[in-house]
């Protein structure tokens, strides 16, 4: 059987635009946290100082570190360290400080639960809208280590029913699987939005990445049965597109 063979210069031209495709899409990034962070620099007066107030003591830290240890090449080398710390520092106050002031514009905005639990790191499964009312009151269905979660934004008063409603639906299917309900809000026993994903993660774990997927095949068969509920259709916050907060981890 003859070896089937490329021509040199397809490979060549393929490698070419591979190269080309991730120098564009680098580029746009750069592009993208630049803006955002332009952005960001115009509504936080407080940013820069942070910025450049951790830079310059991580680095001045460094250089003393340096001079203690003595000689020239610790010198150079803990500035060098410093100087790659405080840039990491001041590109992590960067981030918080924007993401703060993100979920601030989201805020009671509709469907603003929705936007948060679908860009949650690591592995969650979300299911945005598996309840609602014809006021835009929602509830929303996350699968997790901790087991079920249901997430209600809205009104409390015609939250909290779906919430009910849910979880016992939910509970003839799952078994001994831990289920957990809360109201998204700035009321008593409500989760601020800002809080959600702090307060998800504190969660303690009770099921394996295994046993989430059998789980979500199971719901996702009763939902088919339920059928959709309409997802609230209302504003989300413009300035939303910031690196790291698009990563959807619905699984579809």
């Amino acid at each position: 059987m003859a070896k089937s063979t490329r021509d040199p210069a397809a490979v060549k031209a393929a490698k070419a635009e591979a190269k080309a495709q991730r120098k564009a899409a680098s580029k746009q990034r750069r592009s993208q946290l630049w803006q955002a962070f332009q952005i960001q620099r115009k509504e936080d007066k407080r940013l820069l100082p942070y910025m450049i107030g951790a830079f310059v003591l991580i680095v001045a830290a460094s250089v003393a570190l340096g001079v203690v240890s003595g000689g020239v090449f610790m010198l150079v080398v803990t500035i060098l360290l410093g100087i790659l710390l405080g840039g990491l520092v001041a590109f992590i106050i960067f981030g918080r400080r924007a993401q703060k002031s993100v979920y601030k514009k989201a805020e009671g905005q509709t469907g603003a639960a929705a936007w948060a639990l679908e860009n949650l790191r690591g592995k969650w499964r979300v299911t945005p809208g598996v309840a609602a009312t014809g006021h835009f009151d929602a509830v929303h269905r996350v699968i997790g280590r901790p087991g079920v979660i249901f997430v209600g934004e809205g009104s409390a008063s015609r939250v909290k029913p779906l919430l009910a409603q849910e979880k016992k639906r939910t509970a003839r299917l799952v078994g001994e699987v831990p289920i957990y309900d809360f109201v998204v809000g700035n009321g008593e026993d409500e989760i601020p939005l800002a809080k959600l994903e702090r307060y998800l993660t504190k969660l303690p774990a009770n099921i394996t990445v295994k046993q989430m997927d059998a789980l979500e095949s199971k719901l996702v068969a009763l939902g088919s049965r339920i059928g959709p509920a309409a997802m609230p259709k209302g504003p989300l916050p413009g300035n939303a597109k910031m690196r790291g907060v698009q990563r959807t981890v619905r699984r579809k």
